[in-house]
């Protein structure tokens, strides 16, 4: 245990500020954040090579993207809890370690079904590892600006290394096959075990409180069931199992309440999460992030398929997003400090709605600069919402719920980015199929083609591409047609997210307070949790 490091934060504490090496220790958090970031990444851009490797429906794929943002959705609640009980610092390198063990399966999975499953055993990974790097900063760094600062950094950071990793693995499959892109994380997560058993306290302010596992094992089966029934109720044939997981979902997160009024130690405590200035926050977060790996995730199959992007080239043109992402950082805690929380969502949630009404415009032919200003536009309204998002959850909640806290803000990245990402994936699918199904009809081909062709041509586009290398008499009609339909489908994604940023718009202009109102109202928090 790094007893002086503990011994020296805990005497200086708020006088201080920082902890000891205080450098190398925010270096240790935010590579360990890095690694989880990349894992997104490497899969998304990897998704039309997946695709014709296994030769994967769209609702596949969807899958195979989801599903690091699954087991990180699904998890981090209750891993965030265990963290706070039996130390950060142990949670965290377990959490490196098993990344480098999904990554390996990941990479040499022999069929889709064995990397799905492997992918959310990187999210499981992930959700050991991800909460605990805020969660030491909240510890860490006492309330001011210089925690507000790591704070922002930690948030932008994250969203770059979604975007930095895109950019690496599609150098990687411009060379080498899809595999190797899943293998990237793994240096990266040395480096992190290293400079966290050097670095970074053994124990901070953990708490003395029982776990409440049945909560914990109630709200992973909850969040989960929710992700995947959004994910395939809107795909082709997913009706059924998807309204039997969405209703499932309904009843584990009602059983998971329950539990958290009812239990003396609860995993979760609701009278911190009815405050205003954590809700609202936490759910404005979760719209905007994941309306940015929604976003992400439509665009770079939009690229590779319609506008004939190389991986490379793809992972290279959403680069812009992790430049908003950096340049507004500084500004958004800047902001944040000055208007307050509601007049910073509100700056992003403005980017950000511009931003989709830019990637409505995108069509076949679309020239890149129309591209780069949709991805640089949401990056910089990301930034200003999960900066917000992050200071007030952290400084609303007492220190003895630091992990809840960041635990949020977690989940309102992971949840946020799976909801979305499965929605807009889900539209993608049901519109590709729709959009298909529409030009068979009006060409007169339905009758002419057997049931299983019908249903590869309307699978996905890599399923559709794969079709045409079988009937090269028709490759241009059938690839022509799938280009289409998966415009059409992204199109109708795009709208949503749209949608949903101004639901989160109304929330946070009623639900937020002006700045001076949210200065008594922490005030008055600290006073109830003293």
């Amino acid at each position: 245990m790094n007893t002086a490091a503990v011994s020296a934060r805990n005497a200086d504490g708020p006088r201080a500020g920082v902890p000891p090496r205080a450098g190398l220790v925010l270096a240790a958090l935010l590579i360990a954040a890095v690694v989880c970031n990349i894992n997104f990444a490497a899969a998304t851009v990897a998704l039309p090579a997946i695709g014709m490797s296994y030769d994967a429906s769209q609702t596949a794929l969807n899958l195979v993207g989801l599903g690091t943002g699954l087991g990180l959705a699904m998890s981090v609640l209750y891993f965030g809890a265990v963290a706070d009980r039996f130390g950060r610092k142990q949670l965290l390198l377990i959490g490196m370690v098993l990344t480098i063990v999904a990554s390996l399966l990941s990479a040499f999975a022999p069929t889709i079904e064995i990397l799905i499953g492997a992918r959310v055993f990187t999210g499981l990974a992930a959700g050991m590892a991800y909460p605990t790097t805020l969660s030491l900063i909240t510890a860490l760094w006492a309330e001011g600006p210089k925690r507000t600062s790591a704070i922002a950094l930690w948030a932008s950071l994250g969203g770059m290394a979604s975007v930095a990793g895109g950019v690496v693995a599609g150098g990687v499959l411009a060379i080498s096959s899809w595999n190797v892109a899943f293998l990237l994380s793994i240096p990266v997560a040395i480096v992190a075990i290293i400079l966290i058993m050097t670095a970074v306290p053994s124990h901070v302010d953990e708490s003395t409180e029982p776990v409440d596992h049945l909560g914990g094992i109630l709200s992973t089966i909850g969040i989960a069931a929710l992700v995947l029934g959004i994910g395939v109720v809107l795909a082709p044939g997913g009706g059924t199992v998807g309204g039997v997981l969405i209703g499932g979902a309904v009843v584990f997160i009602g059983l998971f309440l329950w539990r958290q009024r009812v239990a003396k130690n609860p995993l979760y405590d609701l009278s911190v999460a009815r405050r205003r200035l954590f809700w609202v926050p936490a759910l404005a977060g979760t719209i905007a992030f994941g309306s940015l790996i929604g976003a992400m995730f439509v665009g770079e199959q939009f690229m590779q398929n319609i506008l004939g992007y190389t991986p490379l080239g793809a992972g290279a043109a959403v680069i812009p997003a992790a430049v908003g992402l950096i340049l507004m950082a500084p500004v958004s805690a800047r902001i944040v400090i000055t208007s307050g929380t509601r007049g910073t969502m509100l700056v992003g949630y403005a980017f950000i709605i511009v931003a989709f009404l830019t990637m409505l415009a995108w069509r076949e032919g679309t020239p890149y600069w129309l591209i780069g200003i949709g991805f640089f536009v949401i990056g910089a309204g990301a930034a200003f919402v999960i900066t917000a998002s992050s200071r007030s959850l952290t400084s609303t909640t007492p220190v003895r719920r630091v992990g809840m806290a960041s635990a949020t803000s977690d989940l309102q990245n992971d949840l946020g980015g799976s909801i979305m990402q499965a929605l807009l994936g889900a539209v993608l699918a049901g519109g590709f199929a729709t959009a298909f199904a529409d030009v068979l009809t009006s060409s007169g081909a339905a009758s002419s083609i057997g049931p299983d062709v019908t249903r590869a041509l309307q699978a996905s586009f890599a399923s559709a591409a794969h079709v045409a290398t079988q009937y090269p008499q028709y490759s241009d009609d059938i690839l022509e047609a799938a280009r289409q339909s998966l415009v059409a489908g992204s199109l109708g994604a795009y709208l949503i997210g749209a949608v949903a940023i101004v639901i989160g718009a109304v929330v946070v202009w009623f639900g937020l307070p002006s700045r001076q109102k949210e200065a008594e109202l922490r005030e008055s928090y600290t006073r109830a949790d003293s």
